[in-house]
């Protein structure tokens, strides 16, 4: 991995010291420095677990066991912010963010308080039934997981308890997709942070921001496809990376 240089730090302090409608737009990557497992790439989730066995649509709607399963063993429910989610806060209260459109579902962004984050891929934190459409806590509902695998609907007894994250042959949800292309258009600066760019359609929102003339800044460890079209590149750990630009926008 490169480390940033000064160069590199200081161009981007310069870039986001002039956004006023910048946003972030985050992925696996930041969150793996909170201890949360990323999906792809080498040690990823997905080359131990067939993805299209615990976290398809039409898997679940057959077995939903086989997703409960996996929630029981490898779901982290004690990860806490980090640098980068902080961060990110800080230049949202100095004026340079207006939100956060993220992949993830983890939460972490209101966590470290970030007031609007738009979740491209839904929340984990929620479950609804499919049955009866009542909503509940996750904790609850893993609760009764630990219980009884998979859960049964705890309002209609339905066995169809599923989170409110976007599994593989679902759609992603129309308000959040609309909200977060309608921020990218009307973005000076769209901040990229810990995503390999290659999940669609949440990929297109940068793309979108390309279209419309909008600068993209780059901080991810791996190379992206987009990183011949942004201003600023910078290889290397968004929680290392981010305070030492938000300290030299201090230092102005």
């Amino acid at each position: 991995m490169t480390t940033a240089t000064d160069t590199d730090i200081s161009e981007l302090a310069q870039l986001l010291g002039r956004a006023r409608t910048g946003i972030a737009f985050t992925g696996a990557g930041i969150s793996v420095e909170s201890g949360i497992p990323h999906f792809r790439g080498e040690g990823g989730l997905w080359t131990k677990f067939d993805p299209y066995k615990v976290a398809h649509i039409d898997t679940f709607l057959q077995d939903p066991a086989q997703y409960w399963t996996y929630s029981l063993n490898h779901r982290r429910t004690d990860a806490e912010p980090n640098p980068a989610h902080r961060a990110l806060v800080d230049l949202e209260q100095h004026g340079q963010l207006r939100a956060v459109v993220t992949q993830n579902t983890d939460g972490l962004h209101q966590k470290a308080g970030s007031r609007q984050v738009v979740e491209l891929h839904g929340s984990s934190h929620t479950v609804v039934c499919l049955d009866c459409e009542r909503r509940f806590p996750r904790d609850d509902i893993d609760r009764l997981n630990r219980e009884h695998c998979p859960p049964n609907c705890p309002a209609c007894g339905g066995r169809f308890l599923k989170p409110t994250v976007v599994l593989f042959g679902e759609a992603l949800p129309l308000d959040a997709l609309h909200e977060a292309q309608s921020l990218a258009s009307s973005a000076d600066v769209v901040l990229i942070v810990g995503s390999s760019l290659q999940v669609y359609p949440a990929a297109r929102i940068p793309r979108l921001a390309l279209e419309h003339g909008v600068e993209l800044a780059i901080v991810n460890a791996e190379p992206t496809p987009f990183d011949d079209r942004a201003a600023v590149v910078i290889r290397g750990k968004a929680g290392e990376v981010l305070p030492q630009i938000l300290r030299r926008m201090v230092a102005g």
